[in-house]
Formats: C-alpha cells, sequence, structure tokens
C-alpha cells in the first residue's frame, strides 16, 4: 500500500471490542509521550487479554500459542502518562493457523484514533512451534471480532 492509498483515521464505532488500558510512568520518554514501542505492548496487552478472558487461550499450560509474524502501526496524535485510552481491537483476516488484528489507539474523550496498527499471530503448536489449525474456541472469539461481522457494528 502507496503513502497515498494509507487507511484513514478510525473511529471507535469501527472496533467491536473496546479495551481499557492503563498508561504508565515509565511509557513516557524524553519527549513527553508515550514512546511508539509501547504501542505494541498495548496491542498484545488488549488482544491477548479479550483472548484470556473469554477462555481461549491459556497462555501458562495451553497447547497452542501465537508467534508474532508481522506489525505495524501509524501515528496520529500523542498520548502521555497518566492518560486512561482505550484500544478498539477487531479481526481484519481469520485463517486457517493464523490471525490478522487490528488495533486503534484512543485518547480519553476522543473518538479519532491517536494511533492505528495491525500484527499476525500465526498459532502454533507450543512444543513443534509448528503451524496449527486454530482450535474450536479461538475461531469462535475471533469471529465475533471480525471487521465484517453482522455484529460487530450497531
Amino acid at each position: 500500500m502507496s503513502d497515498t492509498e494509507k487507511a484513514p483515521r478510525e473511529t471507535r464505532s469501527r472496533y467491536p471490542r473496546l479495551v481499557p488500558l492503563a498508561t504508565r510512568w515509565g511509557d513516557n520518554d524524553v519527549y513527553g509521550h508515550v514512546n511508539n514501542v509501547v504501542y505494541y505492548a498495548f496491542f498484545d496487552t488488549a488482544v491477548n487479554g479479550i483472548l484470556v478472558e473469554a477462555g481461549a487461550l491459556d497462555i501458562a499450560d495451553g497447547l497452542v500459542i501465537g508467534l508474532v509474524v508481522e506489525t505495524g502501526c501509524r501515528y496520529f496524535a500523542p498520548v502521555a502518562f497518566p492518560d486512561a485510552l482505550t484500544a478498539g481491537v477487531r479481526v481484519a483476516r481469520l485463517g486457517r493457523s493464523s490471525v490478522r488484528y487490528e488495533v486503534a489507539i484512543f485518547a480519553p474523550d476522543s473518538d479519532e484514533a491517536a494511533a492505528q496498527g495491525h500484527f499476525v499471530h500465526v498459532y502454533v503448536d507450543r512444543t513443534t512451534r509448528r503451524p496449527v489449525p486454530l482450535p474450536r474456541e479461538f475461531r469462535s472469539v475471533l469471529i465475533g471480532l471480525m471487521r465484517d461481522h453482522p455484529a460487530a457494528y450497531p
């Protein structure tokens, strides 16, 4: 995708799941805003939190784990500690063993994304690290997060 074809800045209503996120003192950099690498931790926290909460992901003992194979993020507006942020989460693509998650970070009282990005998980066997089909409980949760799912938007 070229620079002129980049996705527009998203709004909260485009995400079927909103997750509260707390900023920490150490998230700010010397420029007084949340450092760019912290956004990737926000993405991981929001997505994996949803999966754990739904009982689909057992991070300590589950047979299947997700490995990140691709990431990207665009930044529109700064956020800083002590902002109470919100992550919008949706599934853009659901494959046999992979998922493309799209996540946006929203500042308090803002309907437009301060940043938005994506990452792709390939789900693998914990021991062999070989791709495996997504378990039924994963697939069920992920279908509910799909951006084109009829129940995803009001």
